[in-house]
């Protein structure tokens, strides 16, 4: 398998709970490695602009204002497959369906506060890494 990178997020609802390293813990513990990582307090013209896509969606709104209500974590990863390999180990988007052993099983709050986003595509993968990211700040 070839070395990819994908794009994380830690959510809101998991920087409010103090759980950053735990998250983190487990997406090492699955094989990736954090290539670069930071904290920030997205602004509602980066949660629109990152949510475009769903603009037209009756959650948007509501997924823009749970984005900017705390800080979040975001991250590049580094690893065999890894969007794949990083969507395994976050777990269906519904907590309520995620496998033991995922992110979302053990620390998601509801399917709106599931404690991770991950890239669903290699291509999307760019598009986000670069989104928020320099090729400067990625030192793997």
């Amino acid at each position: 398998m070839a070395v990819t990178r994908t794009f994380s997020i830690i959510k809101p609802d998991a920087t409010r709970r103090n759980i950053t390293g735990a998250v983190t813990k487990m997406l090492e513990e699955a094989g990736l490695r954090v290539v670069a990582s930071k904290r920030i307090h997205m602004t509602r013209d980066q949660a629109e602009g990152f949510y475009a896509v769903h603009s037209e969606r009756p959650f948007y709104n509501d997924l823009c204002a749970f984005m900017t209500s705390g800080p979040v974590v975001v991250q590049v990863l580094e690893g065999d497959n890894a969007v794949q390999r990083n969507r395994d180990v976050m777990g269906a988007t519904n907590p309520a369906d995620a496998a033991e052993g995922t992110i979302r099983k053990a620390f998601a709050e509801s399917i709106e506060a599931n404690s991770v986003h991950g890239s669903d595509s290699d291509e999307n993968a760019k598009i986000e890494i670069d989104f928020f990211f320099s090729q400067s700040e990625i030192v793997g």
